[in-house]
């Protein structure tokens, strides 16, 4: 059995003109989400043993304040993946890690998570979080649909 956590990245500030999409900072709600998202993770025993995440800035600060204590593997492909995109890339994930978290982006992090629960219904906001456990025992036997999805986790369900 594995686990993967998908997570989209805290509020940027998306409409500042001062900054590419690329290097756009958190804004200040995404400082303030952060920490209710890690007081309840840890609740949770969240524990990932590896973080994928997008170079961007948004992404790593969120990855950096979230998630202190694993291995970071920061990958070019997740910034603007598609969903074909995030599927190859955890079918090559090395087979040790049982639990994974992935930050990444919208639309591709919520057709992700659709992908691997059939649910299609899926929107991701901002710092949202979710856990699916998926009855593998290598990264490579990925397929759609087979992923059990634990919970589903946001500031806005938290407050």
């Amino acid at each position: 059995m594995k686990s993967i956590y998908l997570i989209r990245h805290a509020d940027s500030n998306w409409n500042n003109p001062d900054y590419s999409d690329f290097d756009l900072p958190l804004s200040e709600k995404g400082f303030k989400d952060i920490p209710i998202m890690a007081n309840k993770l840890a609740e949770l025993g969240f524990n990932p043993e590896l973080i994928v995440c997008s170079p961007a800035l948004r992404t790593t600060t969120t990855a950096e304040l979230l998630l202190k204590s694993a291995s970071y593997l920061f990958e070019s492909s997740i910034y603007e993946a598609s969903l074909d995109d995030l599927i190859q890339l955890v079918n090559v994930l090395p087979n040790e890690y049982q639990e994974i978290a992935l930050i990444g982006h919208n639309p591709s992090i919520s057709l992700f998570s659709d992908y691997l629960t059939d649910s299609y219904m899926n929107n991701m906001t901002p710092c949202s979080i979710i856990k699916i456990e998926l009855e593998i025992d290598n990264w490579n036997e990925v397929v759609q649909g087979m992923g059990t999805e634990v919970y589903s986790i946001s500031p806005e369900t938290l407050v």
